[in-house]
């Protein structure tokens, strides 16, 4: 492989001294072991959808993309064996035919299970976790080339601290899925007036199993998305329809309108009311996954933050008054998470409102992210752990109530800080 990495985005690169892609659990020991012996430092590499520094090392950089297989299913249980690199929509697609699905998603499933689960990616519904939640056990290779195999029964605190791990706890060489039977959604697309939907949110929330909405800075309608299971049979749309709706009209166009506003800022808010109006009106009835995610091709930068529910209104008012001060085409995404108890877990504890800006390639996201944090930092906010932020180990310990238990399971599994780097020494501190 060539020696170098860089992430989906294209603003996180690294050129490691060894760069591997293991094929099996062997192979990954002796990788270890060489890294011990040249004093590397360790990191892996999932799809490459996080947007921060987590990734970057001048060590050594495994890439378990070969890792990717469903080692055994249990129909019965619901519970599904698979290897770390196996993708969100490879195991979907998987295992729709064995009648199992992940209860909930993301609007993109290109993500490695194991770099999914790590930064805590989610999905929305306000009675439904994180993905992370739904690993029943992990398997964990740490610096010296042993397995542990970590659950609710064999070691409850690694288990809740492995489900968040943000890489520093060991190499994820498999997991444990509890999924639930198939099912088809409804996904329903609406621009509704930003004022009606904050006006009316819980009811937008708790009347739908799944609900998110976008808004633009400058336009008075959101783009809202409500997805409920139905007892229909599915119905792809034809390839045509998908190709126009999801790749011409949301991809393309919207892209080259960004390219525009790049040049020419002064079109974001003309923009911004032509996107919100046109780009959210359609319906699909179709397997969960299909209806879950979609296609994103446009290159950007994001900052994700989850607040306390209850504070949804008034932050999601000051987002979009922030936006109006600088230069962005993008929209705000808003969603909705229940709250679990792994310990680095964004939502843990507390029903959360998870709130995205994002910033197009090309375009300087600095001001427009450090204003938004400043907003999302005085309503208790936790940082998504892929996407960027500017926190620090000190402004994070104090928001989260397990942090030293975390800890403590990093002591006790990566003693000699094998699995560390720039990053992680700066929103974890260093392995003391």
């Amino acid at each position: 492989m060539t020696n170098s990495w860089v992430n989906w985005a294209g603003d996180q690169r690294c050129t490691p001294a060894t760069y591997a892609a293991p094929r099996t659990r062997d192979d990954i020991a002796e990788l270890l072991a060489r890294a011990e012996t040249d004093g590397h430092t360790v990191r892996v590499a999932g799809a490459g959808h996080s947007f921060t520094d987590t990734v970057l090392t001048d060590g050594t950089l495994l890439n378990l993309a070969h890792l990717d297989r469903i080692l055994r299913v249990d129909r019965t249980s619901g519970l599904a064996r698979v290897e770390a690199g196996a993708t969100l929509n490879t195991l979907s697609s998987a295992l729709h035919p064995m009648g199992l699905a992940f209860p909930n998603l993301g609007d993109i499933d290109v993500q490695s299970i194991a770099g999914a689960t790590a930064t805590a990616t989610h999905g929305t519904g306000a009675t439904l976790q994180n993905l992370s939640a739904a690993l029943h056990s992990v398997e964990l290779m740490l610096a010296d080339g042993s397995i542990v195999e970590l659950d609710e029964h064999s070691d409850p605190d690694g288990w809740r601290a492995a489900r968040v791990n943000v890489g520093a706890l060991g190499v994820v060489t498999a997991v444990t899925l509890q999924l639930v039977p198939s099912f088809v959604l409804e996904g329903v697309e609406r621009p509704i007036p930003v004022d009606d939907v904050l006006a009316n949110l819980d009811e937008f929330v708790d009347g739908n199993e799944h609900f998110e909405f976008y808004v633009f800075a400058h336009s008075p309608l959101a783009m809202t998305k409500r997805n409920n299971r139905v007892e229909l049979p599915e119905q792809p749309r034809p390839k045509a329809v998908d190709w126009f709706a999801d790749i011409l009209m949301t991809n393309h166009t919207f892209d080259a309108l960004c390219r525009l506003a790049r040049v020419q800022p002064g079109l974001i808010p003309w923009i911004h009311r032509g996107a919100a109006y046109a780009g959210s009106y359609r319906r699909q009835v179709d397997r969960s996954y299909r209806v879950f995610a979609s296609p994103r091709l446009i290159r950007f930068t994001e900052m994700e933050y989850a607040i306390p529910r209850e504070y949804a209104v008034a932050a999601i008012r000051e987002i979009k008054e922030a936006g109006q001060r600088f230069e962005s085409p993008m929209p705000t995404e808003v969603r909705f998470v229940a709250p679990d108890d792994a310990f680095l877990s964004p939502a843990g504890g507390r029903d959360t409102c998870y709130i995205a800006v994002h910033q197009y390639r090309g375009m300087d996201h600095e001001p427009y992210f450090r204003a938004c944090e400043a907003i999302f930092d005085r309503y208790h906010g936790r940082p998504h752990w892929g996407k960027r932020h500017f926190q620090t180990a000190e402004t994070l310990r104090g928001r989260y109530p397990e942090w030293d238990r975390f800890q403590d399971v990093r002591r006790r599994l990566d003693p000699k800080g094998r699995f560390t780097n720039a990053y992680l020494e700066r929103v974890l501190g260093p392995v003391t």
